[in-house]
């Protein structure tokens, strides 16, 4: 019996497939690459901004289509209404993290087999990831209420899981080959607040369900520690002690979003009344190898060509390394959409165009000064002439990539390599094996 299953959105929504995946896999289900060679085809909806809508619906349309047999969750399965008036003869819509409804609703139009070999699950479950990284998620939902965003609507409260059953998992995946785990939640660095930091047991100590113990506990595992979605709190502090450690690597992804105190008090941003260069300058005297990633939004409603030179002046003094950066998009749901003021489609775009315009000089200078240095690499993929990886500073799919001449048989995938830089270009690393001649 084959599945068909499309995996739309962010990591937190992968590793929801991942959990859908592994639990139809136990059943004896196997995965179709061809809508029509599957019984019935799941699709894990992205529903946070309009492109991402439109994605799902596409990807739903699409489905219909070539199988006719269509199983929706996701986020954009918590509006099943929406979907139904759109899609009737979907054949079930669920929302985010429901997982045994969507097991249930494939097992009620495709029976599974009679003998499933349940033996051949890896403990660790299916992973979408390659072998050797995976997301580790430690929460749902979030507790904030941005103006910009639905998610707690779609994924609700924040609900953390408890630390033994995090390491535990994490201690699987690192047994199980993964060398470098990523950390992600709606508001990683919030982990544990609903659970009254709660203890749990974990190679006979006891840790508590809290960030710090967390990342000091992940540190112990032997393999990077990437954190994603943490915000600039003071409680911070002591995970980047950690990073100067080596315990965990020395990176930070940080979704600010703006630096200018009115916008940030519009889009009701957690940490909006904290001094955030300032706390980010005390980080790099922490630990200077810190590597700090974030996100912003630019046409955001209201937004005057004042507050956006504060963000443009604000990027200048953090000198952040890895910078992302969207044109603020409606979100059906959102309270953000009452806003007065919005913001010109070129108007968005030219202040896209000149923030970008500023990072790219800002990553131009920081990869240069790379150069003449050996960085340690995990080799991603092995092309005809060259490797390509990852070092410390770049998470997968987002950040740069070190690009390695001439690896010959030397690398395979999921590989630590020492590489010597040679030069470098606005976003990306290139050199050789460090005992290379070349």
């Amino acid at each position: 019996m084959k599945v068909g299953f499309v995996s739309l959105g962010c990591p937190k929504a992968l590793v929801d497939s991942e959990r859908i995946i592994t639990q139809l896999r136990a059943r004896g289900y196997q995965l179709s690459r061809d809508y029509h060679d599957a019984g019935v085809v799941i699709i894990n909806t992205c529903g946070f901004i309009d492109a991402a809508v439109e994605e799902s619906l596409s990807t739903i349309e699409q489905a219909l289509t070539e199988n006719g047999k269509v199983i929706v969750t996701g986020c954009l399965g918590a509006k099943a209404d929406f979907i139904r008036q759109r899609f009737p003869q979907v054949l079930h819509i669920s929302g985010s993290q429901a997982y045994e409804q969507v097991v249930q609703a494939v097992q009620q139009h495709l029976p599974p087999p009679t003998d499933p070999f349940t033996s051949l699950i890896p403990a660790t479950g299916i992973k979408l990831t390659p072998r050797h990284y995976a997301y580790l998620k430690i929460a749902e939902g979030c507790n904030h209420q941005c103006t910009f965003c639905i998610i707690p609507s779609m994924r609700g409260k924040l609900a953390s899981r408890r630390i033994d059953q995090v390491l535990h998992e994490a201690e699987q995946l690192a047994q199980a080959g993964v060398k470098e785990l990523l950390i992600i939640a709606q508001d990683t660095s919030a982990y544990g607040i609903d659970l009254h930091y709660q203890t749990g047991h974990w190679h006979e100590r006891s840790w508590r369900s809290q960030f710090y113990d967390l990342c000091q506990a992940l540190g112990e595992l032997g393999i990077w520690v990437r954190l994603h979605y943490v915000y600039p709190y003071p409680h911070v502090d002591t995970v980047i002690e950690l990073m100067a450690e080596h315990k965990i690597l020395p990176y930070l992804d940080m979704p600010l979003q703006h630096a200018n105190s009115r916008l940030l008090k519009l889009m009701k941003r957690p940490a909006k009344a904290t001094n955030t260069l300032q706390r980010l300058q005390h980080w790099r005297t922490l630990c200077p190898e810190l590597v700090l990633r974030s996100t912003f939004i630019v046409g955001f409603p209201g937004e005057t060509d004042q507050d956006f030179a504060d963000l443009l002046t604000f990027l200048e003094q953090a000198q952040l390394n890895r910078v992302g950066c969207f044109q603020y998009s409606p979100v059906a749901g959102a309270t953000a959409n009452q806003l007065p003021n919005p913001v010109p489609a070129n108007i968005k775009q030219q202040r896209y165009d000149q923030l970008m315009q500023l990072q790219q000089q800002i990553s131009m200078d920081w990869l240069q000064q790379k150069i003449n240095t050996q960085q340690t690499v995990l080799i991603d993929q092995i092309e005809t002439d060259h490797a390509i990886g990852r070092s410390m500073a770049d998470a997968p799919e987002i950040d740069g990539l070190v690009y390695i001449e001439s690896p010959g048989d030397h690398l395979a995938v999921g590989d630590w390599a020492t590489v010597q830089i040679t030069h470098a270009d606005a976003y990306d690393l290139h050199g050789h094996l460090a005992n290379s001649h070349q």
